[in-house]
């Protein structure tokens, strides 16, 4: 148990420059207080007393407004940053040294039965405010962007964008096509269209009052 806290510790001051001391985290930091709740929910979980487990759970909500839910299987080194409205599923699997941002769901779409959550592989990161809904796999090393929507599987080593969020970056590699810098503006594109029908309508009026 004390290697555990230990190595939670560590990972939080590796990936976290504001990290002071290891009593300010343990004192001040909701994310690792609701990870160390939540392995305490979860031994009670795996030993069937599932009302204790969930008691534990629904104070460590109230004490931290992070729910993860007694049943979910978190590996080591997992660091929730800053950690408000972070909500996750009975059935999602986390991996080995994952980091996720305020809220993030872990999430289903209440159309699976049994297994219901999304599966974190190993180093894996899920940006501020990232829905990822359903029981598929994201990669070992991949990283979902703020604000994203994730609705399939992600493979390794990616990284994925957008709603819904599709792959832009492989092992290092763009793959998509997409430029930022020469994106036509809609907008912009609409508003010529507009400007072309009221000259041509300018240009009616002027001819059918000359004929007068």
């Amino acid at each position: 148990m004390f290697d555990r806290m230990k190595e939670d510790l560590q990972c939080i001051k590796d990936r976290d420059p504001a990290a002071r001391s290891s009593i300010e985290i343990m004192l001040l930091y909701p994310g690792y207080r609701a990870v160390r709740m939540y392995r305490r929910a979860h031994y009670f979980y795996n030993h069937k007393m599932f009302f204790i487990a969930r008691a534990i759970s629904q104070r460590a909500v109230k004490k931290t407004n992070i729910e993860i839910h007694p049943g979910a299987q978190i590996g080591r080194r997992f660091f929730i940053d800053h950690g408000t409205g972070v909500v996750i599923g009975e059935t999602a699997i986390i991996g080995d040294d994952c980091t996720i941002y305020q809220g993030v769901t872990l999430g289903g779409t209440g159309k699976d039965h049994g297994k219901r959550h999304p599966t974190l592989g190993n180093n894996v990161l899920i940006g501020a405010g990232a829905k990822v809904l359903g029981p598929f796999r994201i990669g070992d090393n991949s990283n979902v962007a703020a604000g994203s929507v994730v609705l399939s599987a992600i493979p390794d080593n990616c990284t994925a964008v957008g709603s819904p969020a599709r792959v832009v970056k492989q092992n290092g590699r763009r793959v998509d096509r997409l430029d930022h810098i020469h994106t036509p503006d809609p907008v912009a594109q609409e508003l010529c269209v507009l400007k072309s029908k009221i000259e041509k309508l300018e240009k009616h009026i002027k001819e059918l009052e000359e004929t007068k």
